[in-house]
């Protein structure tokens, strides 16, 4: 398992800052919490709950149903993706609805596959789907080695999205800013995204709502410029 050993050594805990900044939204993934992440107004203008992959508990999948309530899905770096053996879902399915997919806000989707853990049961309920997601992170840090097909069963209950080569310089959605806030924190490269819904309004919780979930919760929130702005063109 992921363990601090395995961090950086120029580790450090800092205070916590909701609204405080990357760097602080990298601490808070080394120490396996979640970060609130908005998109641009122009593209989805949602808000993720986002995780590092490899530290989700079953407590962390209940967070994610009850208070984002969208899709659980895990972001893997393309490298990741591809030793995996991953493609994008319309490369894989050979159905005419996969034919001409229009998408308003961007050129492509990320999704790939479906999969459980082989020893979960359903792969539906949280203990389940915990497993699958962390057993994902930690063979994102070892993808080499990991023999997927042996590990994980298609189709299952956790949705995998496939970021970009080039992650932010590619494309500026919540797969890839996921990821290069992983990469960043030296973690594994792979995060858990999860839109934040609003029960009222059945659409997306507004960015006002969002930041005061995360105020409430003491956690950091980001708007996407931010990350582009200090990560966006790192090595």
């Amino acid at each position: 398992m992921w363990s601090d050993s395995m961090l950086p050594d120029s580790y450090s805990y800092r205070q916590k800052d909701p609204d405080g900044g990357v760097e602080n939204a990298v601490e808070a993934f080394k120490r396996g919490e979640p970060v609130l992440i908005h998109d641009a107004a122009e593209r989805e203008n949602e808000v993720d709950l986002v995780y590092p992959a490899y530290a989700v508990t079953p407590s962390d999948v209940a967070r994610l149903r009850n208070d984002a309530g969208g899709l659980i899905c895990v972001a893997l770096a393309y490298d990741v993706a591809e030793a995996f053996g991953l493609s994008f879902i319309d490369e894989v399915i050979d159905h005419p609805a996969t034919t001409d997919t229009e998408i308003e806000y961007d050129d492509r989707s990320s999704f790939s596959l479906t999969v459980n853990h082989r020893e979960t049961f359903t792969g539906v309920v949280d203990n389940d789907r915990a497993l699958t997601i962390s057993a994902l992170g930690e063979a994102a840090q070892r993808p080499s080695e990991t023999e997927f097909a042996a590990e994980f069963d298609v189709p299952g209950h956790v949705h995998l999205l496939k970021a970009a080569p080039n992650l932010l310089e590619d494309r500026q959605g919540h797969t890839e800013l996921g990821v290069a806030l992983a990469e960043r924190a030296g973690v594994p490269p792979a995060a858990v995204v999860c839109e934040m819904l609003d029960d009222e309004t059945g659409g997306a919780l507004s960015r006002t709502n969002a930041a005061s979930y995360a105020a409430d919760n003491d956690f950091v929130f980001l708007d996407e410029s931010t990350i582009i702005d200090e990560l966006g063109t790192a090595d």
